[in-house]
């Protein structure tokens, strides 16, 4: 996939999909230091964006390598108004594994920051987690339907993102509590670059969905009431990163407290129920002040 990054005229006028691949072809501005575009948008910046377009900075200044393992953690909100730079520190180069720093800048403050490793494929042990029971996608309602109402307002349904959601079992409009568990279903809208660091910085940027109503969900705290962010956020890909159809994202959460919630996730290939990634975030939950 070629470097460098497109007109934001350009990047708006392709679909969803098309759009988040373009916002993941940074510019490169010198060896270590990358020039990202966060797009068109309202509010705060999507965390899994800048997630994302941070793993894309650390993977080109790799050789030889596929990421396995990520974390970071969201220092400030980001936002759509102004260009964010990545600059990538390379901490090691060794025969097996590679590691780098990416911190990313906005308006002249840090606003998030990465560690990611790189590991050269060998054969050695493996095991997994069988992938749990869940309802065919294709009879499970979308995402932003079941926002749109639970909020009550039929307008608030946002445009079509990148990556399909699907609900397993979606949030009481009501507000009902229910355990600290969930499943959803997750697919890229289109077909990825056949680019294994663009399939990894999507399913990174899609892993930050959901987690923080996980944590919500016992507390009886769906969208529009509750105040939340991601506070940070560890990724573990366990096979050669590929991104293709729908995957089963299962999450739960065993712990909150002083308004942080812990959530755990398992992300399964539905072809063949092969455990893909695992997933870890602590989000910060508030209840607004009335």
């Amino acid at each position: 996939m070629a470097e460098g990054a497109r007109s934001r005229g350009a990047a708006e006028d392709a679909g969803p999909l098309a759009r988040l691949v373009q916002r993941l072809a940074l510019e490169r501005l010198d060896r270590d230091l990358f020039l990202g575009d966060p797009g068109h948008g309202d509010g705060r910046l999507f965390g899994g964006m800048v997630a994302g377009q941070s793993l894309v900075a650390a993977g080109r200044t790799v050789d030889a390598g596929i990421v396995h393992s990520l974390h970071g953690y969201f220092l400030r909100p980001g936002s759509h108004d102004a260009p964010i730079r990545f600059v990538v520190d390379r901490i090691r180069d060794g025969r097996t594994f590679t590691t780098r720093r990416v911190v990313a800048h906005q308006g002249g403050e840090a606003v998030f920051s990465l560690e990611a490793s790189f590991a050269r494929p060998e054969e050695g042990i493996a095991h997994e987690d069988a992938m749990p029971d869940a309802p065919d996608p294709e009879t499970l309602p979308d995402w932003e339907d079941a926002r749109a109402r639970i909020l009550g307002d039929p307008a608030a349904r946002r445009g079509e993102g990148p990556v399909e959601v699907r609900l397993c079992d979606p949030e009481h409009f009501s507000g009902e509590p229910k355990p600290p568990r969930q499943a959803v279903w997750l697919r890229p809208r289109g077909t990825l670059p056949d680019d294994p660091l663009v399939h990894a910085a999507v399913l990174v940027y899609a892993s930050d969905r959901t987690l923080i109503n996980t944590a919500a969900r016992p507390h009886g705290l769906p969208w529009g009431r509750r105040v939340a962010a991601s506070l940070d956020h560890a990724v573990w890909l366990h096979r050669p990163p590929r991104f293709d159809g729908w995957v089963l994202y299962a999450s739960h959460s065993p712990a909150a407290h002083a308004a942080r919630g812990l959530v755990f996730g398992a992300m399964y290939r539905r072809r063949d129920g092969v455990r893909i990634a695992s997933v870890a975030q602590e989000g910060l939950i508030r209840v607004p002040r009335s």
